[in-house]
């Protein structure tokens, strides 16, 4: 395949994901009882932030088949993610957050960055792939450096937008 080719194939895709996303959350299926996904899929986040430190710290060591495969199963949990989360909240009532004063300005802060940089996040890490797939390392790792941290952040405030939230379940 040509790189104008994975360049727009990915260019779509990062954009069709959040469109996608944003329209099923106002399809609403009654009769399924997901709610035991939102504490699956926040460790699915915590675990993807471990891989995500190993990965890094596996390439640093030299072990770039250990880094691969930590990448390639951070893109697979994020994957599992996005099913279950979109699962959810097809299938259930939103959650309103219940803090209050300060509190609420700090959650509505992280909630806010980390849908934001969750949709900006998936152009990133699919370019970021597509070169190292093709071998293009010194552009891989230039590239990494922005989609490491940003990925990071979305990993982590994804568990901390769960906890700060789960007490509010229904």
């Amino acid at each position: 395949m040509s790189k104008q080719l994975v360049n727009r194939l990915i260019t779509v895709v990062s954009i069709v994901i959040p469109v996608v996303v944003a329209v099923l959350f106002r399809v609403k299926i009654d009769g399924y009882d997901f709610s035991f996904l939102p504490p699956i899929y926040a460790s699915i986040n915590a675990l993807t932030a471990v891989l995500l430190v190993a990965a890094l710290w596996s390439i640093k060591n030299g072990k770039r088949t250990l880094h691969e495969f930590f990448m390639r199963t951070c893109i697979a949990l994020s994957l599992l993610f996005l099913v279950m989360y979109v699962a959810y909240h097809m299938t259930s009532n939103p959650t309103g957050f219940g803090g209050e004063g300060v509190i609420r300005y700090v959650y509505y802060f992280i909630l806010v960055t980390h849908i934001i940089l969750s949709i900006g996040v998936v152009p990133l890490v699919l370019f970021t792939y597509a070169r190292a797939f093709n071998e293009e390392f010194d552009r891989h790792k230039k590239l990494a450096r922005i989609t490491f941290p940003i990925w990071l952040y979305v990993a982590v405030t994804g568990v901390v937008v769960y906890l700060m939230i789960s007490p509010y379940y229904a």
